[in-house]
C-alpha cells in the first residue's frame, strides 16, 4: 500500500497507459502538483459520486476504485496554474483518506489483472474481434475516435486497446467506472462490448410515433 494524492473529477476516468491532459485551477491542486512535481510525479484519479455538488469544497465521497497516473508532461502558468499530462499506470483501490493536507490523500492498495489461462486468452481475442467488427459498423463511432487513432488500434496490445476505447469513446462517465471495476482485461473487454452493442441498438432504434389523442 502507498499514500497517494487524489484529484477527483464529476467526468473523468483515466485507465492505465492512456494519456490525460488536465488543467489544474483550484489553488488546493496547484499544491497537490507541487508537492507531486517534487517527488514521484504520481497523482490518482478518482471519479466524484453523484450529489457531490453541495459538498464540492469539502470532501465528497467517491468511488472506492481508481487509477494512479505519472506525470509526464508539466508547465506551469504566470498565475500558478497548471497544464499536466497524466499517463495512466495502475488501477488501484482506496483503503482510508488521509485529511492532513488542503488537497485530498489517500492510502491505496494496487489492484493486479490475473493472468490470463489459454482459454481466458482465446476469450479475449474473440470479443476483440467482436468489438473491431461493431466498430466497422458504427460510422458516427468510428468518427468518434478520430482517423489517427483508429488507424493505431489495430496495432496495439490487447490491454491498450481495450484502455484506449475505454477512455476514448463516448460513454457515461459512471459506465467508465463500471469499466475500470472489472477485474481482468477479459472482463473489461467483454463489458466494452457490451456497451458498444447496446449503443448500436439505440441508435438504430425507430423514432417513436407521434400518437395523438
Amino acid at each position: 500500500m502507498s499514500l497517494l494524492p487524489l484529484f477527483p473529477l464529476p467526468n473523468v476516468v483515466l485507465f492505465p497507459d492512456v494519456l490525460l491532459p488536465l488543467h489544474i485551477f483550484e489553488p488546493r491542486y496547484r499544491d497537490m502538483v507541487a508537492d507531486a512535481l517534487e517527488s514521484d510525479r504520481r497523482i490518482g484519479m478518482v471519479l466524484l459520486r453523484a450529489g457531490h455538488e453541495s459538498e464540492y469544497e469539502g470532501r465528497p465521497p467517491v468511488y472506492d476504485v481508481g487509477c494512479s497516473g505519472v506525470m509526464v508532461h508539466s508547465s506551469r502558468l504566470e498565475d500558478g496554474r497548471y497544464n499536466i499530462v497524466l499517463r495512466g499506470l495502475d488501477r488501484f483501490r482506496v483503503v482510508s483518506e488521509n485529511h492532513e493536507r488542503a488537497y485530498r490523500r489517500a492510502i491505496v492498495a494496487p489492484l493486479s489483472d490475473p493472468v490470463l489461462d489459454t482459454g481466458a486468452h482465446a476469450a479475449l481475442k474473440g470479443t476483440r474481434a467482436a468489438i473491431e467488427s461493431r466498430l466497422g459498423l458504427m460510422k458516427a463511432t468510428s468518427d468518434d475516435l478520430g482517423p489517427s487513432l483508429a488507424t493505431q488500434l489495430a496495432a496495439m496490445p490487447d490491454e491498450d486497446f481495450v484502455h484506449t476505447l475505454a477512455h476514448y469513446l463516448d460513454f457515461e462517465p459512471i459506465e467508465k467506472q463500471m469499466l475500470l471495476e472489472r477485474a481482468s482485461i477479459l472482463q473489461r473487454a467483454e463489458a466494452l462490448a457490451e456497451l458498444l452493442e447496446m449503443k448500436h441498438a439505440h441508435s438504430t432504434l425507430p423514432n417513436t410515433p407521434d400518437v395523438r389523442h
